[in-house]
């Protein structure tokens, strides 16, 4: 994809321009057989049981809306104060903010969230062994895959829901009004916790 007025350029290497774009698509591709993947193994080759693995799925999908809500809260909204500070904060998430109608920069490019995917992985592993982060991790990263798309539907299509009504309003509220608060995406919840509803 190249630059266009509603995609514009970010850097001046072609190359890294091009790869500074994703288009939605790619986020079911790379993450529902991921999922599947970490569910089957959780289930046929760790030997966990079913109702093991739903409530482990569970408390993943749980972690990662906490995590969600704390990255943007703190990291995509910290500038350092350092000369390159700014242009950071830039490249990770001030570019949503400047052109928040940029339909190929809304979800993560692949480079990030298959990294952060492999982290986490690695964290999880550590922090419940090698048994239990299976179905954990798949709802974790069903946790981000949902949080992306949701990402991606409310600032380019007007949900019908009540509740999807709220969260483009919730969200749209941090873009134009508040954006010091309202730091859930695909969920209110943690705003509410942490009292950051604005």
């Amino acid at each position: 994809m190249r630059a266009s007025p509603e995609s514009p350029r970010m850097f001046e290497s072609d190359f890294l321009d091009y790869f500074s774009r994703t288009p939605p698509i790619v986020v079911p591709i790379l993450f529902v057989p991921a999922v599947v993947a970490l569910l089957w193994y959780g289930l046929a080759r760790a030997g966990l049981g079913i109702g093991l693995s739903i409530v482990l799925f569970a408390c993943g999908g749980v972690v990662w809306s906490l995590t969600e809500y704390w990255l943007h809260r703190t990291f995509f909204h910290w500038v350092p104060k350092t000369p390159w500070g700014e242009r950071m904060h830039f490249l990770v998430h001030g570019v949503h903010h400047t052109w928040p109608k940029d339909k190929y920069r809304l979800v993560m490019p692949p480079a990030v969230s298959v990294s952060v995917f492999l982290a986490s992985f690695g964290l999880f592993y550590l922090a419940l062994g090698a048994v239990y982060v299976w179905p954990f991790h798949a709802g974790f990263s069903l946790g981000y895959m949902t949080y992306d798309l949701t990402h991606y539907y409310i600032h380019h299509f007007n949900p019908r829901s009540k509740y999807g009504l709220a969260l483009k309003k919730h969200h749209m509220l941090h873009h134009f009004k508040h954006p010091d608060a309202k730091f859930g995406v695909s969920s209110m919840f943690w705003d509410n916790v942490f009292g950051t509803k604005g």
